[in-house]
């Protein structure tokens, strides 16, 4: 689509998702997997794949080598307005950045001038990525799992730093089996009705709970059903449900890799709210995932009191936008940054988060009626 060439500076070409080449695909692969960084599936090409079918505004910056015309590099964005970028899927993915081959010579500015932005934000930036961690506003925690070691071991810990948590989780879901019926858990089911009943209480939850309905998008409904479809080692969409007497009362629709499972879109039946069955759901999870060779689980970032009681460390991601000087890049920070720092400075006073989730909650409640 574009063509930006310079004598001994890497070569960038900009492409739509779907003019990448397979050849172009596995060299973006397996320069992930040298990277040294967890598996993420938001960062495979087959997600950004997915995101070009639904988002007219996405692309790829393939990076190539100067001398040697190799690629060496794929930066996946999406263009807006006035020359405004965002991570490819901005909303949604949970781990963000490009994919570049170690000690590119590549500056942010010069990437953005070549795919024609004045800005690209984003809001899960991964660790270790140079060229835009210095144009991070903040710094965040997203929870994990790690049962790296086996589910036992992750257990056993966990009866150590949770026993409280864990002995009642555990003893609401014998009560559950009791009182309603056979518990049982699929990992990775493929029953489109499952996926439906999880985007109708994700968006009954929402709805409930104050906060923009994602799947009231249809490019995010449309993303989820497709991913659900994907199957390949790098990144797969997996359905889990936890179902009682045949019914589901809790299901999660995440991302995996060989070695990591991104949480993303968690909800549970609000009637059988007294046995926890999303914390029986993620706990069946985190065992099931060990048992598919699975050693990491990616809760995503975000306070939350299941994700402090289930993980066992936490993985730094980053929020801000990288800008060219000029006033395209004023008018970003002009229209961005009250929002972000007002978000961020409820986000950082616990007192006042809890209250405005209240305050929320009742908007939620009254929309309900």
């Amino acid at each position: 689509m574009s063509d930006v060439r310079s004598a001994a500076r890497p070569h960038i070409r900009v492409v739509a998702p779907g003019e990448l080449t397979e050849a172009e695909a596995g060299t973006w692969r397996a320069l992930r997997a040298t990277s040294g960084t967890p598996a993420n599936p938001f960062m495979e090409p087959e997600f950004t794949a997915a995101v070009g079918e639904v988002r007219r505004g996405a692309r790829i910056a393939v990076v190539r080598d100067g001398r040697s015309g190799e690629p060496v590099g794929f930066f996946p964005y999406e263009k807006g307005p006035l020359g405004r970028g965002r991570a490819i899927g901005f909303g949604v993915s949970d781990c963000q950045g490009g994919v570049f081959r170690p000690g590119l010579g590549l500056s942010a500015r010069e990437l953005l001038k070549s795919c024609a932005l004045s800005a690209w934000e984003f809001d899960n930036l991964e660790a270790g990525q140079g060229l835009f961690v210095p144009a991070a506003a903040e710094e965040l925690e997203s929870p994990v799992i790690d049962v790296g070691e086996g589910y036992e071991a992750y257990e056993a810990a966990l009866r150590v730093r949770s026993p409280k948590f864990f002995r009642t989780t555990t003893a609401k879901e014998r009560r559950l089996a009791r009182q309603a019926g056979e518990v049982r858990f699929v990992f990775d089911e493929r029953d489109p009705a499952a996926l439906r009943t999880l985007m109708e209480w994700k968006s009954a939850q929402y709805r409930r709970t104050g906060r923009r309905d994602r799947f009231a998008k249809e490019w995010i409904s449309t993303l989820v059903r497709r991913l659900a479809a994907t199957r390949t080692p790098a990144c797969s969409g997996v359905l889990s449900v936890l179902y009682v007497a045949d019914r589901p009362v809790a299901a999660h629709f995440g991302l995996r890799s060989r070695t990591v499972l991104s949480c993303w879109f968690p909800a549970y039946e609000p009637e059988f709210a007294k046995y926890s069955p999303g914390l029986i759901l993620h706990l069946r999870m985190a065992e099931a995932a060990a048992g598919a060779g699975i050693a990491l689980l990616d809760l995503g970032r975000g306070a939350a009191e299941y994700k402090d009681a289930l993980k066992t460390g936490g993985l730094r991601v980053y929020e801000g936008a990288a800008v060219r000087p000029g006033a395209r890049a004023a008018l970003h920070r002009l229209s961005r940054e009250p929002s972000r720092r007002a978000h961020s400075f409820v986000r950082n006073r616990p007192a006042l988060a809890r209250y405005a989730q209240r305050t929320l909650n009742r908007v939620g409640g009254l929309r309900d009626r």
